[in-house]
This record gives structure tokens, C-alpha cells and sequence, in this order.
């Protein structure tokens, strides 16, 4: 739990990752849920930002664990970070990709 934690800590401003990278980086792209499990238990939401992990297709969780979707929805956009209405980024546009920075 610790290293995704910390994972949160490395996203740039204004970017977003998915579960599957997140669990990818871990070592086991099958694992994406269970990140998503981790996260939701996220022990200090003010300081570890999981509210910029989406799904592989962009979309906001319907269970944000500290607020619900619109929260997450300000939380992005205040990043600049555009959602749409129906709650999805633009992948292409905010993903973040290690290598690519």
C-alpha cells in the first residue's frame, strides 16, 4: 500500500494515471481492482491525490471514497484537467506516461 501511495506523490500537476498503470507499475497489470480497493482506503486524502487515478478509459469513479464523482470531477478540474459531462478525461490529452516526461 505504501509504494502506491508514494506512486501518487510522483503524477504531475495537471496529469492523471489509470488503476491498470498504476497496477502495470507494480508489476502485475491484473491487478488493477485492487488498487482500486487499496485506494479507496486511502489513509490521508489531502496528501496522497488518489483522485488522479481514473479507469483505463478515462472515466471517473462513481465511488470516490472522499466526496463522490463531483468531487473528484473539482479536484481535476482545479488541475486543469477538463472532465466531461459524462465524467470522463481525455486520456490522450492528461495521461501521464512516465517515460514521456
Amino acid at each position: 500500500m505504501e509504494a502506491i501511495l508514494e506512486y501518487l506523490l510522483t503524477i504531475p500537476y495537471g496529469k492523471v494515471v489509470t488503476y491498470g498503470q498504476i497496477a502495470t507499475w507494480m508489476g502485475n497489470p491484473g491487478l488493477a481492482r485492487v488498487v482500486g480497493n487499496l485506494l479507496h482506503v486511502n489513509p490521508d486524502p489531502d496528501h496522497y491525490p488518489c483522485y488522479k487515478v481514473v479507469n483505463h478509459q478515462g472515466k471517473l469513479t462513481g465511488r470516490f471514497a472522499f466526496g463522490g464523482i463531483n468531487v473528484q470531477k473539482e479536484k481535476l478540474e482545479a488541475e486543469g484537467i477538463e472532465v466531461s459531462d459524462d465524467y470522463v478525461v481525455d486520456l490522450a490529452k492528461y495521461q501521464w506516461v512516465e517515460d514521456s516526461e
